[in-house]
């Protein structure tokens, strides 16, 4: 039935969470101003790494992923994981839709600039495995769904990623007479990325719900410990969106026109993808919880394999490795905007299903 009795959307949101654009607009600055003024920041950030992992980004994003990922009800994944209407849509939606879009968006509107090209279409290959939980728990969609959908994303994302970078970089491009290049990574640097980034936190947030409830009970849980550690998702999102901005900054303040050109087929991509996983998600009757994760899977992409792999192949200071960057400058102040619009559409939304744990 539709939901007509919820309350406002905004009106259930913390006050925290209600001014999440302000918070982030000024990480963003933040981010973008200290790597402008401070000289040498960004080159002191990118020193501390490990095998070509970004030691700050890995610890932002993983004190952001395990707040939500121990809020998730692991013992309902097996109604997720019986739902193939949910995972042939996003298997579909991701591997499918998402390359080919990007890969038609970069053509049509980078047509004389090769190198961004490429950085885009290896951002449109890089599913998201990270960021994209903290979205879908904004947008109040099912937790335990995007709990399977991203390791779905990981186990995939291990296997097709460097085939499809062949495909879209050199095959097609030969088949359609237009020029070809190629991208050099391997299955072990893609599975440390998932391991690193999904892997840890999906662990860390099972342990603790099985030992919290065992120990304490599940009302301790919830109503007390998940409520503490709670914030500490918002405080890692606005940490890594300011040292990535820190590392880059100077390359995007310096290149205002590019990073525009990139932007524009980049904000193409994510308004289709976002639009698209709804409009399939309604079509499936998946219900809003479900088809919000759908569409936030779809539209998001994993910005530090994009990044990682982009400068291991073509270089730092790249063109590639710019819209690489440039992908989460555009992503996370348009896909927090997409969590408003889906809090929205919730109340008229027609749900089949229950309502994913919040």
């Amino acid at each position: 039935m539709t939901d007509t009795a919820a309350p406002p959307a905004a009106g259930r949101l913390s006050t925290l969470d209600r001014l999440l654009p302000v918070w982030i607009g000024i990480a963003m600055a933040a981010g973008l101003l200290l790597g402008r003024l401070v000289p040498g920041l960004n080159t002191a950030l990118g020193a501390v790494q490990v095998d070509g992992i970004s030691l700050p980004i890995a610890a932002g994003l993983l004190i952001m992923m395990y707040p939500v990922l121990a809020k998730v009800r692991y013992d309902r994944l097996d109604t997720v994981t019986s739902d193939r209407a949910l995972l042939f849509a996003s298997l579909v939606l991701n591997w499918v839709v998402g390359p080919a879009l990007m890969f038609t968006l970069a053509w049509v509107m980078l047509p004389d600039l090769p190198e961004y090209r490429t950085g885009l279409i290896i951002v449109g290959l890089a599913r998201c495995i990270a960021m994209v939980i903290i979205w879908n728990d904004l947008a109040c969609g099912d937790r335990e769904a995007a709990a399977v959908l991203v390791a779905l994303n990981s186990m995939f994302q291990v296997v097709m990623f460097a085939a499809l970078g062949w495909f879209y970089l050199s095959v097609l491009p030969g088949w359609l007479g237009l020029p070809q290049t190629s991208i050099d990574t391997s299955p072990w640097q893609i599975a440390k990325s998932v391991l690193i980034f999904l892997g840890v936190p999906l662990l860390a947030g099972y342990l603790t719900r099985r030992w919290g409830e065992r120990a304490k009970g599940r009302d301790w849980y919830e109503q007390r410990f998940l409520p503490r550690i709670g914030p500490w998702a918002l405080y890692g999102l606005l940490f890594t969106i300011v040292i990535l901005f820190a590392l880059q900054g100077e390359q995007i303040t310096g290149r205002p026109w590019d990073v525009a050109r990139i932007a524009l087929p980049l904000l193409a991509y994510f308004a289709i993808m976002w639009g698209g996983g709804y409009a399939l998600g309604a079509a499936l009757g998946l219900g809003y919880p479900r088809t919000t994760t759908l569409a936030f899977t779809a539209a998001g992409n994993n910005f530090e394999l994009a990044i990682a792999v982009a400068i291991a192949t073509y270089g730092a200071t790249s063109g590639q490795a710019l819209a690489g960057v440039v992908g989460p400058l555009i992503e996370v102040p348009v896909l927090v905007a997409l969590v408003y619009v889906s809090l929205a559409l919730r109340r008229r939304f027609s749900s089949g299903t229950a309502d994913g744990g919040h």
